[in-house]
């Protein structure tokens, strides 16, 4: 049944409105209804006050919930309580169905109901194909060569006279528990990390480094500071709420169209300082570029 727009309250204060004189038309217009749908809150609520509703309401959520209750009992019968509380793939669905079956003696058509399993899934047997040489020689080879994939050592198997379909191997290695996790890339820095040479004369090598702080109002800001290791000097303190690595690379094309260019710069492996925008205008500029660990600049 489909909710009224109008609460037992709103309803009610309708009737106490016709009680002091609105006409039934009046009423109606007010409030966006027919002269039917006015009838039928007159049969439900005529006569009762706010109290009255309320306890109605009450009364209704109370039946409702009563009713869903037994509903739950009539259908489960309590019988998947002993069940893993999440069913996902159709063999462990499978075997719930079957153990409610066996161990709570349900039909068929209702535990896979309560598995929610269609029935011909739950009847399907299936084939043996013949696969325990296959399967018995796929283990041994993988106890062989621990790092090989499925599609490897279906090579191996070829060899020996095996011809398997990849996606037969593939579903028989994942059986049996032989998925070989993913090694992933090193990721190489770009620049060089050998130890860096003291510079003996000024413009030879720069550092540049971030500094990172909070105005009184809590926006963030960042300061790029260049700083000539052999004079000491700050040739460029850049303050900025954001500073990406274009900015970078024209802040320093800034600093040495006066200064002069550097033949080594020395920086921390941070997101600015190793952008595609940054490295472009380390190999345009010719400068070597030096890695150090962060917060390490020995």
């Amino acid at each position: 049944m489909r909710k009224s727009r109008y609460s037992e309250e709103q309803i009610i204060g309708m009737f106490r409105e016709h009680e002091a004189g609105v006409t039934t038309k009046e009423l109606c217009r007010k409030y966006g209804i027919s002269d039917a749908t006015l009838h039928k809150y007159k049969v439900k609520f005529g006569g009762m006050t706010v109290s009255d509703a309320q306890r109605l309401r009450t009364l209704e959520s109370e039946n409702a919930k009563l009713k869903r209750l037994l509903a739950e009992q009539i259908q489960g019968n309590a019988a998947p309580n002993d069940l893993a509380p999440k069913l996902l793939t159709p063999d462990v669905k499978r075997r719930a169905a079957r153990h409610l079956v066996e161990a709570h003696g349900l039909s068929e058509r209702r535990a896979c109901r309560l598995v929610r399993l269609d029935r011909s899934t739950f009847q399907y047997r299936k084939r043996d194909a013949g696969d325990e040489v296959l399967r018995e020689r796929l283990l041994d080879l993988a106890g062989e060569r621990r790092r090989l994939g499925y599609r490897r050592l279906g090579i191996l198997l070829a060899r020996e006279g095996l011809n398997v379909n990849h996606k037969k191997l593939y579903r028989i290695n994942r059986e049996v528990g032989l998925a070989v996790r993913r090694r992933r890339g090193r990721k190489r820095a770009t620049g060089t990390r050998r130890p860096v040479v003291l510079p003996s004369g000024p413009s030879q090598r720069w550092s540049l480094d971030f500094v990172s702080d909070a105005l009184a109002d809590g926006r963030r800001f960042r300061t790029l500071c260049v700083v000539d290791d052999f004079t000491r000097e700050a040739l460029a303190i850049v303050v900025d709420t954001s500073l990406s690595g274009v900015r970078v690379g024209r802040e320093l094309d800034r600093i040495i169209a006066w200064r002069g260019r550097p033949a080594m710069i020395v920086l921390d492996n941070g997101t600015e300082l190793r952008s595609h925008a940054i490295l472009r205008w380390q190999r345009a500029r010719g400068v070597e570029w030096h890695y150090i660990a962060s917060g390490k600049p020995q």
